[in-house]
């Protein structure tokens, strides 16, 4: 499967007290497609395989029957990426099709990056 993650709504470079936010796509331990929290859109594409029905591929994380990939948040200090936050698109929430669509706000209610398990309203699917 062909995972494009498309995400809007940025909620500034500067928030909840944390300077130059980016945020990322994770593979493995690294962010990787960094982009500002200032942008006015963020993408990212995942290339995910299903094994056995179980999902692999270098975005893919958590065990088996639990996978998931990241958008992690942090800062950019140079060349240096520190995670203060993660939101995590559940792989099974998606439909066995060769391409899958996410749209994601990246708020949260609070003006803060979205965190945690993504969940509609937050996100649709196609």
């Amino acid at each position: 499967m062909r995972l494009v993650i498309r995400g809007h709504q940025l909620p500034g470079r500067t928030c909840g007290g944390h300077a130059n936010v980016h945020v990322g796509l994770q593979l493995k331990t690294e962010p990787v497609g960094l982009v500002p929290a200032d942008a006015a859109t963020a993408e990212w594409v995942a290339e995910i395989q299903t094994v056995d029905g179980d999902f692999r591929g270098p975005a893919v994380q958590g065990r088996k029957g639990d996978r998931f990939v990241y958008l992690t948040w942090g800062t950019v200090d140079g060349d240096r990426f520190t995670m203060f936050r993660r939101a995590k698109l559940m792989l099974a929430d998606l439909p066995d099709a060769d391409e899958v669509t996410v749209d994601i706000a990246l708020t949260d209610e609070h003006g803060m990056p979205r965190c945690a398990r993504l969940r509609p309203p937050a996100i649709s699917i196609r």
